[in-house]
C-alpha cells in the first residue's frame, strides 16, 4: 500500500508531526525535571524526546532529516522545551501530568510515522513498525539519558497501543476512511489505551525463568 505525497497528505503529516514533536518534547521537559536537570539539561532531554524517534526513521527510510529539512520542528522543541520549564517553576505541574503528554506524543508520532513510511511506498507491515519506532524511540533516547530503564520495556501497553493503532489507521486507509479522519481515529486510539492500560494497570506478561 503505497500512499503518494499528494499536498493534503503532505499537510497531514506535517501538521501531526509538528503536534507530536511539542507534546512529546514536552513530556521529556517534565520526566527531567524529576532529576532536577538545568535548563540546558532539560533542552538536550526535549529534543532527544521529541526529535529522536522521528530521525531514526527518516534514516533508515532513507529520507531526509524531517527537522533538518524543516527547521520549524527544532524550533518547535526548543519553545515547547522552554514554555514548560517556565511553567514549571510558576506553577505546580502534577508530576503524572507526564504521562499525559507522553500518551499524546506516542499518538501522535505512530500515526505520523506510519503515513511518512506509506508515503514512500514502505509494505504496510514495516510502515506500522515505523510507527512504533517513532512513537518509542524519542521515549527511549529520554529515559536513558535520565539514567531510568526506558519506560517502553516495563510500563503498562506502550508499544502495544502504538502498533494496534499504526495498523488501525493503515487499515482504515485500505478502506477508503478520510486521512484526517482516520489519522484522528487511529490517534485516539492510542492516546485512550495507552492512558486506561494505566489506569488499571494493564501489561503484557513478564519473562521469568520456571523455578
Amino acid at each position: 500500500m503505497t500512499l503518494n505525497p499528494e499536498p493534503i497528505l503532505l499537510d497531514n503529516l506535517y501538521w501531526i508531526t509538528l503536534l507530536a514533536v511539542i507534546v512529546s518534547s514536552a513530556s521529556g521537559v517534565l520526566k527531567a525535571g524529576t532529576k532536577q536537570f538545568d535548563l540546558f539539561g532539560v533542552i538536550i532531554i526535549a529534543i532527544a524526546t521529541g526529535l529522536g524517534g522521528g530521525s531514526l526513521r527518516d534514516m533508515l527510510l532513507d529520507r531526509d532529516v524531517f527537522w533538518i529539512r524543516d527547521q520549524v520542528f527544532f524550533i518547535a522543541s526548543l519553545g515547547s522545551a522552554t514554555v514548560i520549564f517556565i511553567t514549571a517553576r510558576i506553577i505546580r505541574v502534577p508530576s503524572r501530568f507526564f504521562l499525559v503528554a507522553d500518551a499524546a506524543g506516542l499518538a501522535a508520532f505512530a500515526v505520523a510515522g506510519t503515513l511518512a513510511s506509506l508515503m514512500v511506498g514502505a509494505p504496510w507491515l514495516i510502515a506500522s513498525f515505523m510507527g512504533v519506532m517513532t512513537g518509542t524511540m524519542g521515549g527511549i533516547f529520554r529515559d536513558v539519558l535520565c539514567n531510568e530503564p526506558p519506560v517502553v520495556f516495563h510500563s503498562p501497553l506502550y508499544a502495544t497501543v502504538s502498533w494496534a493503532g499504526s495498523l488501525l489507521f493503515i487499515g482504515l486507509l485500505h478502506f477508503g476512511l478520510d486521512i484526517t479522519l482516520a489519522g484522528i481515529v487511529s490517534g485516539l486510539g492510542i492516546f485512550a489505551s495507552r492512558l486506561l492500560a494505566i489506569y488499571f494497570g494493564i501489561s503484557l506478561p513478564r519473562f521469568r525463568f520456571k523455578s
